[in-house]
This record gives structure tokens, C-alpha cells and sequence, in this order.
């Protein structure tokens, strides 16, 4: 009995402390009356406690605990960084286009040419097979730099954060007939000649001048011969000494990587890009982006273990976002037919990725991540000139493509170009060509396509004028020249380009079928 008139005693003391603990914690957080007290929106105050997809958040007063703090500038430096990647991916894939040639043995002011047009040999973020490409990077650290351009040439210039600066060949201001351009550095303020060039000021020290050699009826020697007897690149101090061919290097069956990395080198990458060329020419919103984790110009760039961590995870969340925009957009403007459809367009909001004044965020970043080179000429809709290019990656039930696997694709009569059309298969991994059993993953057809364009000969039509295309890692029996070989294992890709392209590919009166599982 004593007992237990001594535990209910216990009890009754330990309730009374449990209420006055209670008491004195709602006495701590209802702040008593004072005379100029009014009342507070709820909604502009802070939550002791908040549960977020970061962990639980704590606070006092509205001010957080350390471990709070810690969670958020976790969170914030893995968010700046994620959106970093996204938004840098096009200075850094030009930076590493031109670390590769020069790992390759072509420096600046030298070329870089596919004399046997664009192989599956090195690594190239969607190249296309059929027309013969060179390359070359300008320097302008030491002042304004002067390229003669060859005559039937295509291509734009891009600075080193991949901008368009403006078209070379026949979409430049030479309209295909060859001349010089005269590239001004940043804040030049030297004489400029009045007459004998087309002038540019450039953004960047860097400039990237790719362009298309167009094969002569077939056959591409020409182009390679005249492209090498007209191009020259020099000093602007040197303008009138005679000046000798430039040194060429046949990028044909080279192995090369000029894609930018999708590991912790990234940002080593981007740092070498911002201390050779700064971010301000991308604007202080990224240029702020980029310093916020530690990479700005003349500064050390010297992560701890703690953010190098942050980093290397924000490269594995931007990689994946990048892929899951580029393949699978929740856009609707970047399908063709509607989202029923396999077919997707590189160009939401044209060559500069804007809509009604506001940039189109996911499109610039899907471009980036698969493609190299910007200019308006490659979104050009008008009628019969330029080029148009539609993806697939996906079959019609809406699967991704398997090299494994065997389809069939239908082109209903009268594709519609005035040069020529061209498929071209990519692998999901690298972006570049899908390496198969032949040089060039890809075939097409028109008077501008190259003979060796097709390895298994001229693309046969049917009856009706429809062209039926096959895709998998054997041809079907009969249709070898209309086959693209697949990898077993491997995912792939493919663009249909259309060179020239006519009204009824942009009223939408022709489309290409989708691309059909054969069981």
C-alpha cells in the first residue's frame, strides 16, 4: 500500500513538471502582448520545424540551427552547380573541340578536314556524313586576324561560348564566291581598313570556323583541292605578304574526342575556358552562376573535399537532366506531329533560343548536349535553301531504339528537297556516330549526295515512289541497299536532314513515317 501511494505520488510530481516544461515552452514561443503588438500574418513567419525533400529544417525564432544551415548551403551549392553544367555546356563542348585537335595535332590557324567526308571513327557530337568538313580554331590574343575563305564553302562562326558571330560561304556576305573576313578582338580599338574584308568584332578571343566543302557531282576531291588552294588565316599586320598554304590534316579515320566530359573534369574544363576568355561575355546572371562555385577569372579555382563532392554529384544530376531534355522533352513545341510522335526538332525558339522576348531554357540546353555549330542559317525556313532536321529517338510504341532490334521506316513519295536527303544514325551514349561495320552509319539520296554516301549502293524506291528504310543489326534479304546497321547493345538515334527542303515539309502536307518494331 505505501507502495503505491508512493509511485502515484511520483507520477503526480512528474505530470506537474511535464505541464510547467509545457507551459514555460508556450510562454517562450507566445511572445506576451506589448503595447504596439498587432497582428502577424502567419504566412510571413518561419515554422519551428519544416519537412523538405533536403531533411527536416529547424528553427528558433526563425532563425536556423546548424545543421539547417548546413543542409541549405549543401543545397544551394548543388543547385548552382546542376544549373552551371546546364547553362555552360556549350562554351565547355567548344572548349573541348578544341582540345582535341590540338591533342591531335592541329593547332589554331591550321584545318582540320574530313577529305573522305565524316567517319564513325572519332568522336564528334552529331556529325553529319556527307559533306566534307573542315575545321579550324582562330586566335586572337595577339590582335585581329584575317581568313580568306574558299568559294562553295558553308558555315558559320561561333565564339568560345559557342554564339553565333556570323555566316562564312554562301549564307555570309561573300554568297558563296570566297573572300576575306577581318576578326576584331574584344575591345579593339586599333585602325580597321575600310575596304577588302568583311569585318567582325568577336565576343572572345577564341572564334571556331567550321565549314562544308560541297562535293562536285559526286565526288569530293575538287571541293578538298579547292578548299586547300584558297584558305588562308594571318595576322592583320601581315595583310599583303604572300602567304602559303596552310597546313591540313586529314581528320578522315582519325581517332579524335572532341566531347566535353561528364565527370568531375567538367569543371576543370570550364575553369580553363573562364581563365582564357572570362564568363562576362555569357552575362552576369551565369557569369554569377559560375563564381558562386568558385571558378572566376585571374582566381585560383580550388574546390575543397567538401564541394568537390557537391560537384561531382551536380555533373551525374545535370547529365542526367541534360538527357532527359534532349530525348525526352515535356515540350510540346519540340515535336513536329505532336507528342504521339517520334519526330522532335534542335530548334525550339530558333538559333538563339528565344520565344516572345524569354529564353527557352531546356532547348538551349538539348542543343548544346547534342549538336555543335550555331548559326540562324541552320533554322532557316525559307523554301528551297538552307536545311531542316528532324530526330528520333523512340519507336512508334513510344520505346527507346535498340540496336538490337529490327525496324522499318517509310518515306511516303516526294520527299521534299531540292538537293538532297540523308538519314544518319548516332549512338545514345557518345552523340557521335554509331560505330558499325561501315565507315559512315547512313544513307540518302539526291543529285547533291555523294556517291560513297550510301555504302550499300543507290537507295532503291518503291513502286509508288515511297522509300522504305531499315534499321537493325542484319539486312533484311533483298534490302541491303536501303539498311542502316545497328549495334546489338548499344542505343542509337537518327536525324533526317533535308537539304534545300521544299513547302510541303514546312506546311506539314509530308512527314516521314515512324519508325516501326518488325517482330
Amino acid at each position: 500500500m505505501k507502495t503505491n501511494m508512493k509511485t502515484n505520488k511520483f507520477i503526480t510530481l512528474a505530470m506537474v513538471g511535464l505541464m510547467v516544461s509545457s507551459l514555460a515552452a508556450t510562454s517562450w514561443a507566445k511572445s506576451p502582448k506589448m503595447k504596439m503588438t498587432t497582428p502577424i500574418p502567419p504566412e510571413i513567419t518561419t515554422p519551428d520545424k519544416v519537412e523538405t525533400s533536403i531533411g527536416t529544417l529547424k528553427f528558433k525564432n526563425g532563425m536556423p540551427d546548424k545543421a539547417t544551415i548546413d543542409k541549405v548551403y549543401d543545397n544551394i551549392d548543388l543547385s548552382r552547380a546542376v544549373n552551371v553544367f546546364l547553362n555552360t555546356l556549350s562554351g565547355v563542348n567548344l572548349w573541348g573541340f578544341r582540345k582535341g585537335m590540338r591533342a591531335a595535332g592541329v593547332p589554331d590557324h591550321t584545318l582540320l578536314t574530313m577529305e573522305q567526308m565524316t567517319d564513325s571513327t572519332g568522336m564528334y557530337l552529331t556529325p553529319n556524313t556527307v559533306t566534307p568538313q573542315t575545321y579550324t580554331f582562330l586566335n586572337l590574343k595577339d590582335g585581329p586576324v584575317v581568313m580568306e575563305v574558299p568559294p562553295n564553302v558553308l558555315g558559320p562562326v561561333d565564339d568560345m561560348w559557342f554564339r553565333y558571330v556570323c555566316d562564312i560561304g554562301f549564307e555570309g556576305p561573300d554568297k558563296g564566291k570566297g573572300g576575306k573576313y577581318l576578326f576584331l578582338p574584344p575591345g579593339y580599338k586599333g585602325d580597321v581598313p575600310k575596304t577588302g574584308y568583311f569585318v567582325f568584332r568577336s565576343p572572345t578571343y577564341g572564334l571556331w570556323a567550321p565549314f562544308r566543302n560541297f562535293a562536285v557531282k559526286g565526288d569530293v576531291k575538287p571541293a578538298i583541292a579547292s578548299m586547300l588552294k584558297h584558305t588562308r588565316i594571318y595576322p592583320l599586320s601581315e595583310a599583303g605578304k604572300p602567304h602559303g598554304p596552310l597546313p591540313n590534316k586529314n581528320g578522315s579515320m582519325m581517332q579524335i574526342n572532341t566531347i566535353a566530359p561528364n565527370t568531375y573534369q567538367y569543371w576543370l574544363d570550364l575553369n580553363d575556358l573562364v581563365q582564357k576568355e572570362g564568363a562576362t561575355p555569357m552575362g552576369p546572371e551565369i557569369a554569377g552562376q559560375i563564381a558562386a562555385i568558385g571558378i572566376e577569372k585571374g582566381k585560383p579555382f580550388k574546390p575543397d573535399a567538401r564541394m568537390k563532392k557537391i560537384l561531382t554529384e551536380a555533373v551525374a544530376i545535370g547529365n542526367a537532366t541534360a538527357r532527359a531534355i534532349n530525348f525526352d522533352s515535356r515540350d510540346e513545341a519540340t515535336y513536329f506531329y505532336g507528342k504521339q510522335s517520334a519526330w522532335y526538332t534542335p530548334f525550339v525558339g530558333g538559333s538563339k533560343f528565344e520565344s516572345n522576348g524569354v529564353r527557352q531554357l531546356d532547348a538551349r540546353t538539348a542543343f548544346f548536349y547534342f549538336a555543335t555549330g550555331i548559326t540562324p542559317a541552320m533554322d532557316s525556313k525559307t523554301v528551297g535553301k538552307g536545311s531542316q532536321y528532324a530526330i528520333a529517338a523512340k519507336d512508334a510504341d513510344g520505346n527507346w531504339l535498340d540496336g538490337s532490334k529490327n525496324y522499318k521506316l517509310t518515306l511516303p513519295a516526294n520527299i521534299p528537297h531540292d538537293n538532297f536527303w540523308s538519314f544518319t544514325n548516332y549512338d545514345t551514349q557518345t552523340r557521335s556516330q554509331q560505330q558499325t561495320d561501315y565507315k559512315y552509319p547512313a544513307i540518302g539520296a539526291g543529285k547533291g549526295f555523294p556517291d560513297a554516301g550510301s555504302p550499300n549502293g543507290p537507295v532503291k524506291q518503291n513502286a509508288d515512289g515511297s522509300t522504305d528504310i531499315y534499321f537493325g543489326p542484319e539486312a533484311p534479304k533483298g534490302k541491303k541497299s536501303n539498311w542502316i546497321q545497328t549495334v546489338p547493345g548499344r542505343g542509337w538515334f537518327t536525324i533526317l536532314r533535308l537539304y534545300n527542303p521544299l513547302q510541303p515539309w514546312f506546311d506539314k502536307t509530308w512527314r516521314p513515317g515512324e519508325i516501326e518494331l518488325l517482330k
